[in-house]
């Protein structure tokens, strides 16, 4: 499954970005089952010397638990000096928000938009 990250800070996105995907590099697990990028969801400006980050790509694989991601992006956000929001997209662009400060309420978040019923949106935004 395919999950694309955006912060809700535009003007700090690509260095927050930059510190999820180093953070989530660091966990075996990450390593093991997923696959990050950094990219940009706009075309390059003419005469610009290189993309802004503004997106973490996932690409997780099925040994990935669910909440070992709620939990590692749960403990990133509780390191940043302010409470960063974090949005998480499904290709069919089902999407949630993390705002929670606990885990468990990030695990239920994330366990919502990962559920494969696209019936229970429990959580999700459209």
């Amino acid at each position: 499954m395919e999950l694309v990250v955006q912060l809700d800070e535009p003007e700090r996105a690509e260095e927050e970005l930059r510190s999820l995907y180093a953070w989530l590099l660091s966990d075996p697990e990450f390593r093991r089952y997923a696959r990050l990028s950094l990219t940009s969801s706009r075309a390059p400006e003419p005469g610009a010397q290189g993309d802004m980050i503004d997106v973490l790509s996932l690409v997780l694989g099925t040994g990935l638990n669910t909440g070992a991601l709620a939990l590692s992006i749960a403990t990133w956000r509780s390191t940043r000096p302010r409470q960063i929001t974090v949005t998480l997209e499904r290709s069919d662009g089902r999407s949630v928000t993390v705002t929670a400060s606990s885990p468990q309420e990030a695990q239920r978040a994330v366990e919502s938009l990962l559920d494969n019923d696209p019936g229970d949106a429990s959580g999700a935004t459209s």
